[in-house]
Order: C-alpha cells, then sequence, then structure tokens
C-alpha cells in the first residue's frame, strides 16, 4: 500500500476530481463564458504585472466605489491548469456587493516547481498590499480565498502581512498524496519540498480568520483534507473553522461564493463585518 491504505491507482483516482465529475467540462465552459462578459463590462485594469514572468499578472475589477474591501482569488487546476481569465465571474457578486475583486495568475507547473509557486503568490498578494491604494482601494482590507490548490495557496499567504482573512475551498494542506499520485508527473515534488510547502505542517504562531470549505459530494480525500486541517487550525486556538457546503461537489462548490447570496459569499460579508 502506497498512502492510507491505498496503492497507486486507487491513489490516483482518490485525487482525480475530473473524473468524478462528469459534468465538469460544461461547468468549466460555463465559468469562461461567464468571466468573458465580466471581462468585457470591467476591463479597465486588466493583466497588472506583480513580476517579471509572463503569469506573474493580476486582473483587477473595481466596485463602484473602490474604496472598499478586496478579494483576491487564487485559481485551482492543481497548479499546472487554468488561466485567470476564467474566474472573472466572481464579480456577478462581488461587483453587486460593493467589493473589489482581483484575479490573480502564477507560474504553472512543469515550467515552476511549488517553491516558485508558492512565492509568486505571496508576491501578489503583498503587490495588492502595497498598490490598491494607487486604484482608491483600502489595502487593510485585503481577503484572499481560492479553490483546490488555490486554496492551499489561499492558506500559505495566512502569515503574510497583508491579508486580514482567508476563504480556502476545497484545498489541498497535506502534499504528500499529491507527491505519490500521477499529478507529480508535472510538479515533480520531493519529499522535502512536499513537507515545507504543506499547511499542515507548518501552522502559524498566528493570523486572521480562515474559512476552510469543501463540497459534502466532492472526493472523501478532498473531504479528509479539509476537515483535517481545520481541525489542527482550531486546535492552535487559531481563529476560523469548517464549512461543509451540503450537495456541493469540488467543481459547483464555487457557486456559493459567484452567487451574491451564496453561503461562501455571506461567510465572506460576515467575516468583513467583524473586522
Amino acid at each position: 500500500m502506497l498512502y492510507r491504505g491505498m496503492d497507486r491507482a486507487q491513489l490516483d483516482a482518490a485525487y482525480n476530481n475530473g473524473a468524478a465529475v462528469p459534468e465538469r467540462d460544461a461547468i468549466i465552459a460555463g465559468w469562461r463564458a461567464r468571466s468573458a462578459t465580466a471581462r468585457r463590462e470591467h476591463g479597465e485594469h486588466l493583466d497588472l504585472a506583480y513580476g517579471d514572468s509572463p503569469r506573474e499578472r493580476i486582473d483587477l475589477i473595481l466596485a463602484a466605489n473602490p474604496k472598499a474591501p478586496t478579494l483576491a482569488f487564487i485559481h485551482g487546476g492543481y497548479w499546472q491548469m487554468n488561466d485567470k481569465e476564467d474566474y472573472a465571474f466572481f464579480a456577478e457578486s462581488t461587483a453587486p456587493l460593493g467589493i473589489n475583486l482581483a484575479v490573480i495568475e502564477y507560474t504553472l507547473a512543469p515550467a515552476a516547481r511549488m517553491d516558485r509557486i508558492v512565492a509568486e503568490v505571496s508576491r501578489a498578494v503583498g503587490w495588492l498590499g502595497e498598490h490598491l491604494v494607487d486604484y482608491g482601494a483600502d489595502p487593510g482590507r485585503l481577503y484572499v480565498s481560492g479553490h483546490s490548490a488555490g486554496g492551499h495557496l489561499t492558506a500559505m499567504t495566512m502569515t503574510l502581512r497583508a491579508v486580514r482573512g482567508g476563504l480556502a475551498i476545497s484545498g489541498l494542506y497535506d502534499l504528500e498524496p499529491i507527491r505519490l499520485n500521477y499529478l507529480n508527473e508535472k510538479l515533480g515534488l520531493d519529499m522535502a519540498e512536499a513537507e515545507r510547502n504543506s499547511p499542515l505542517l507548518h501552522l502559524p504562531p498566528m493570523a486572521g480568520e480562515l474559512i476552510v470549505a469543501y463540497g459534502t459530494k466532492e472526493l472523501p480525500e478532498l473531504c479528509r483534507q479539509s476537515i483535517d486541517y481545520a481541525q489542527v487550525w482550531a486546535e492552535r486556538g487559531l481563529a476560523g473553522h469548517l464549512l461543509p457546503i451540503d450537495g456541493a461537489d469540488h467543481f459547483t462548490i464555487l457557486e456559493a461564493l459567484a452567487s451574491p447570496d451564496g453561503v461562501l459569499m455571506r461567510t465572506l460579508l460576515e467575516m468583513i463585518a467583524k473586522a
């Protein structure tokens, strides 16, 4: 057995979200179409550079009154797929609720190793903390969210001074099973790199509030990762809690953030109100 009683084939299947959700391609196509509309309607501040490499870019969609909280969103795709352009659809909820949206892009594996990906996202969040004021936004109210690999990267930013709070969605918090399954063919994780980039193994002494969310219809391993991380986070005495989203799978869960009355958006608003 390779990991938790699973052989390689079972471990591969345990993390294959696409195979688990046959509607995935249609769901992502819907995100892409909705995001294209959002970018047409809010295209004033796209492709803002936070670094020198081509994918170190941010799309910033300001609310009508930009002196508002900002949600920085980090996309998923197991650190090796997807682009920021397909996630502007969150403006469907942020814009009417008076929240700025910043969608972060980063270099993908295999062009970048995990250490570099984490460093780029940290640099992006730091850039927002320094430059939101240039766009009339309040840099003191920056919140970070991300999905899947982006949930992992959200957790990795929670120690940054600029981050007021976080919303990690369907994330990966222990990279050891990732190192041992098919995903590592592009990631190239070794044991040391997997360990130092596993949030589960590196709880901060202090951090802003972190909500760890997952869908109850996700693969069992994805559910376990969130449950385990939320537990150790709470045991450390850090602010935050676990949030199961009833009936959501690994992809439909994002509607809970994209809808103004979705449970994830309501949770974000509650977090902002407490600050």
